[in-house]
C-alpha cells in the first residue's frame, strides 16, 4: 500500500470521481461472466418445471429443460453450473444410499449435460441432506448426532459416482472432518486425477439457507433440527482459516465461503492468507431478500444486486455462485 499522503486543496480525490470516464479508468474490481457459477435445481421427469415459492424467478427443472438452460448459459459465457438434485421422498432413507446410485438423478443429469453441452463445467454437490429422511448432511446415531467417519464413507462413494458420471468438479458441502482427504484419495485410486475438488471449507450455520432447503425439499425433513454440530459458528473467523488450511492440505483445489455478503471478511482473510482460488456463495436467503425488496419497490434491484456482486469480487472472491448469474449478465450487457 502506498504511503502517499496528499493535502487539500492540491489533492482533490473527487476530481477522479467527477466524470464517468475517469471513474471507469480507476475502477479496481470488475465483475465479468467469467466470475459466475450458476446454481440449478434438477428434478425427475420430462418437461417438468416447478417454481420455488421462496425464490421468485428460480425453478426446479427436469433434465431436458436443464439442458436448454445450460445451452443458454454457455452462450452467455458462464463457465460452470452447480447441480442440486430434488429427490422424491420415496428415495430418501436413513443411510442416504440414493446419493451414490450410479443411475441417480444427479449422476444422470451430469451425463446428459456433458453430452449435450460439453463446454460448460459441471459442479456437483456432495452432501447427503437431499437424500436423508431426517434432512441432515450425514448419517445419524440414535440420539440424532451426525456421525463423522461413517458419513465420510458415504460422501466418498457419492463423490466417486459423480466423477464416474463425468462431473468436472465435486463440491463437498457437508463440513465433515477429513472428507476432502478421503475423497481425493478415492479419486486418485479411481483414475480421476483431473476431477477437481471445490471444498466448502468455511460453511457457516447460517440462517440465510431457508429458501434453499425449501428448493431441495430438505426443510420439512429437518424440521426444528439444526446443523450446529458440524457447520461453523457465525461468530468465528480464525476457525475458518484452520478449516481452509486442512482442506488444502488434504487436496482441495478451490475453497468456498458460504454465505457470501455477510461473510466478506472471511473471503478477504482466506484470500490474503492462502492465495488459492476462493469462491463466495451468494446464498438463497440473500437472493430472496434482494428479490422481495426489489419486487416491492423498496430498492433498485438491479443496482443493489450488481453492487452486492461487486462487493464479493472486491473482497477477493475469484468466483461467485449466485442465482442471479443469468439476470446479472443481462443487466451488465
Amino acid at each position: 500500500m502506498s504511503q502517499f499522503k496528499g493535502y487539500y486543496p492540491l489533492v482533490r480525490p473527487r476530481r477522479m470521481r467527477r466524470d464517468d470516464f475517469s471513474r471507469r479508468l480507476m475502477q479496481e474490481s470488475m465483475v465479468t461472466p467469467n466470475d459466475f457459477i450458476y446454481p440449478v435445481f434438477v428434478l425427475e421427469g420430462q418437461g417438468q418445471r416447478e417454481p420455488v415459492p421462496s425464490m421468485p424467478g428460480v425453478e426446479r427443472l427436469s433434465i431436458d429443460l436443464l439442458i436448454e438452460e445450460a445451452k443458454v448459459s454457455a452462450r452467455l459465457g458462464i463457465p460452470a453450473m452447480a447441480l442440486f438434485p430434488v429427490v422424491p421422498m420415496e428415495k430418501k432413507s436413513e443411510d442416504a444410499a440414493e446419493a451414490y446410485n450410479p443411475n441417480g438423478l444427479a449422476q444422470t443429469a451430469v451425463r446428459a449435460l456433458k453430452d449435450a453441452v460439453p463446454e460448460i463445467g459441471v459442479i456437483t454437490d456432495v452432501a447427503l441432506d437431499p437424500f436423508t429422511t431426517h434432512g441432515q448432511d450425514g448419517l445419524i446415531d440414535e440420539t440424532g448426532y451426525v456421525l463423522n467417519d461413517e458419513t465420510v464413507d458415504v460422501l466418498t462413494q457419492q463423490a466417486l459416482s459423480h466423477a464416474e458420471a463425468g462431473a468436472d468438479v465435486v463440491a463437498p458441502s457437508d463440513m465433515m472432518d477429513g472428507r476432502i482427504g478421503a475423497i481425493r484419495e478415492a479419486l486418485e485410486e479411481g483414475g480421476h486425477i483431473h476431477t477437481r475438488i471445490l471444498a466448502y471449507s468455511a460453511k457457516y450455520a447460517s440462517s440465510f439457507y431457508g429458501p434453499f432447503r425449501d428448493a431441495v425439499g430438505s426443510a420439512a425433513n429437518l424440521g426444528a433440527g439444526n446443523k450446529y454440530t458440524y457447520q461453523m459458528d457465525p461468530h468465528n473467523s480464525d476457525e475458518a482459516l484452520q478449516e481452509v488450511a486442512m482442506d488444502l492440505e488434504e487436496g482441495a483445489d478451490m475453497v468456498m465461503i458460504k454465505p457470501g455478503m455477510p461473510y466478506l471478511d472471511i473471503v478477504r482473510r482466506v484470500k490474503e492468507t492462502f492465495g488459492v482460488p476462493t469462491f463466495a456463495y451468494h446464498v438463497s436467503g440473500e437472493y430472496a431478500m434482494l428479490k422481495a425488496a426489489g419486487q416491492n419497490g423498496w430498492i433498485d434491484e438491479r443496482a443493489c444486486v450488481l453492487e452486492a456482486l461487486a462487493c464479493m469480487k472486491r473482497a477477493g472472491a475469484d468466483g461467485i455462485l449466485t442465482y442471479y448469474a443469468r439476470q446479472a449478465l443481462e443487466w451488465m450487457d
